[in-house]
C-alpha cells in the first residue's frame, strides 16, 4: 500500500494520523485478534463499496467481534476519509480488533469491553502502462485453515511475499494438496481456452469481491466463467494466469517459477476483460 495520507478515523472520530494511539493491550497488538477490509476508490468514488462492507460484516461474524455500525454509518466514515485525505484514487484501510482489555488473556475479554476502530487513507497509483505484468513463484500454503475470514493474522502470507521478493517475483501463488489456493495478498484467476476459472469460495480462500467484478464483466462480453477446483497441473498449463486485488486490479503473470505463461506479455483474454472490468470503475476528474 502506498504512504498513508494525514487523516485517520479512531474509536468515533476523524483526527490526525500521527496523533492515533492504541493500547499495547489491544488484542490487536497481542494476538492478532482483529479483522481488516481495503477499499479501492477512483475519482473519490468508493468502488465495490457494498461488497466490501458484505465482506467485512462477515468476517466480524465468523470471528465473534461485535460490529460498533450500521451500514449507513460505515459509508460516512469511509466518505469522510475519502473527503478530508482529497479525494482522487485512494485506498482505505479499515480495521476492527476485539477492544483492548485491562490484561492479557487468551480468552475474549467481556462484552462490555468496546471494539477498536480504526480507519485511513492511502495514495494509490496507477500501474505505468510499460510495467504491466509481473513474475510469480509458487510455494506451499502454510496459513490457517479460515483463510475466507480477512484476519489481520497475516504472518503466513508475509513471509510468502517476501519469499517472492527474495526471488524476483511480485506474488507468491499458494497451493495446498497439489491444488490452487489463491495468491499471499491476491485471488488467481486462470484461463483455459477462452474460459475464465477460479477457485470456489471456501474456508480455504477468501472470497473475492474483486474477482467477483471480473466475473461480471467478462460475462458481461460473452466470455464463459467457472468455479472449479485448480490442480497445480491446470496451473501451469493455463494459457493466462492473472492475480487480483482491490487495489491493484487484474494483473497478469507474465512468468511462472521461471517459465513463460504464454508468450511472455500480457495475453488477448486480459486484454479484453481489463477493459471491460476498468469501465466498471468511476470515473471522473480527481483531486
Amino acid at each position: 500500500m502506498a504512504a498513508p495520507l494525514h487523516t485517520a478515523w479512531f474509536n468515533g472520530s476523524f483526527m490526525p494520523l500521527s496523533e492515533v494511539r492504541i493500547s499495547p493491550l489491544d488484542r490487536a497488538f497481542l494476538f492478532g485478534d482483529a479483522v481488516y477490509e481495503v477499499i479501492p476508490v477512483y475519482a473519490g468514488q468508493a468502488f465495490l463499496l457494498d461488497a466490501h462492507l458484505d465482506r467485512l460484516e462477515r468476517s466480524l461474524q465468523e470471528l465473534g467481534i461485535r460490529n460498533p455500525h450500521r451500514r449507513t454509518e460505515w459509508i460516512d466514515i469511509i466518505s469522510g476519509l475519502i473527503e478530508q485525505n482529497g479525494g482522487g484514487n485512494l485506498s482505505v484501510y479499515l480495521q476492527l480488533s476485539r477492544g483492548a482489555d485491562n490484561r492479557r488473556d487468551h480468552a475474549f475479554p467481556p462484552e462490555s469491553v468496546p471494539p477498536t476502530v480504526f480507519g485511513m487513507a492511502s495514495t494509490m497509483a496507477e500501474p505505468h502502462p510499460d510495467q504491466l505484468g509481473l513474475r510469480a513463484i509458487t510455494l506451499a500454503d502454510q496459513r490457517w485453515a479460515r483463510c475466507d475470514i480477512k484476519s489481520t493474522a497475516l504472518l503466513a502470507n508475509l513471509l510468502a511475499r517476501q519469499a517472492a521478493r527474495e526471488a524476483g517475483a511480485g506474488e507468491a501463488i499458494l497451493l495446498r494438496d497439489g491444488y490452487l489456493s489463491e495468491g499471499s495478498a491476491s485471488s488467481v484467476i486462470i484461463v483455459e481456452h477462452g474460459v475464465l476459472v477460479r477457485r470456489p469460495d471456501g474456508p480455504e480462500v477468501l472470497p473475492g469481491t474483486t474477482t467477483a467484478a471480473i466475473f461480471s464483466a467478462a460475462t458481461g462480453i460473452g466470455l464463459s466463467c467457472r468455479d472449479e477446483m485448480i490442480s497445480e497441473q491446470r496451473l501451469r498449463q493455463a494459457d493466462e494466469i492473472w492475480v487480483a486485488a482491490a487495489t491493484r486490479g487484474i494483473t497478469p503473470v507474465l512468468e511462472l517459477d521461471g517459465r513463460k505463461i504464454g508468450d511472455g506479455r500480457p495475453g488477448p483474454v486480459w486484454r479484453q476483460v481489463a477493459a471491460a472490468f476498468e469501465a466498471l470503475k468511476p470515473h471522473g476528474t480527481t483531486h
